[in-house]
């Protein structure tokens, strides 16, 4: 339940460098080339909100809610987003560098082409979400739930894929290590033994 509304402000090109929100509800607000650094929101609702080429170094967006989001050539960066829930966004050029995406569902998400690099996913929902040609290097997917999802020609090198299931997401012309591609062929049923 939000406390306050913010609607149909213009923000463009703000500083938010810590800044604090809790239980705000921002509406069909433009953020677009908004910086912050070290700003938390807490259990708040974005809906229509334009994050278009903003940055975020260190912020936190803890159990928030977007919905119908535009977040074209946005960038995080150490951030945590744990527990948040994105519906019906739009993510093109998205770039996620570490942080801790632990438990956010991105359920049918269009991921297409985005960068998650060294980022914690763990328990993330990626259900159904089109990942074609996206990176998730050297990240946590651990108990990530990717039933449906597609991932045909991301690349994957570095990343614990121990919670996904090969029988269940697409992985065609997806890249991984040989490490990955063991355990991969393992969650098949296959038993590999040394040459």
């Amino acid at each position: 339940m939000t406390e306050t509304t913010v609607r149909g402000e213009d923000w463009y090109g703000r500083d938010l460098d810590g800044a604090e929100f809790e239980r705000v509800e921002f509406i069909d607000v433009d953020m677009t080339e908004l910086t912050s650094s070290g700003a938390v929101f807490t259990e708040c609702t974005f809906l229509n909100v334009k994050f278009n080429v903003s940055s975020h170094t260190e912020s936190a967006f803890v159990n928030c809610t977007f919905t119908r989001c535009n977040f074209f050539d946005t960038t995080f960066t150490r951030c945590k987003l744990t527990g948040s829930q994105f519906d019906g966004c739009e993510f093109g050029i998205l770039k996620v560098d570490g942080g801790n995406w632990s438990f956010v569902s991105l359920q049918k998400a269009e991921l297409r082409g985005a960068d998650f690099t060294g980022v914690r996913l763990r328990e993330a929902d990626l259900g159904y979400a089109r990942c074609v040609d996206a990176t998730f290097a050297d990240c946590d997917l651990s108990a990530a739930w990717s039933e449906g999802a597609d991932f045909s020609g991301a690349t994957l090198r570095g990343s614990d894929l121990t919670g996904l299931d090969p029988r269940t997401a697409t992985l065609r012309g997806a890249i991984v290590d040989d490490r990955q591609a063991v355990a991969l062929v393992e969650a098949l049923g296959l038993v590999v033994l040394p040459s």
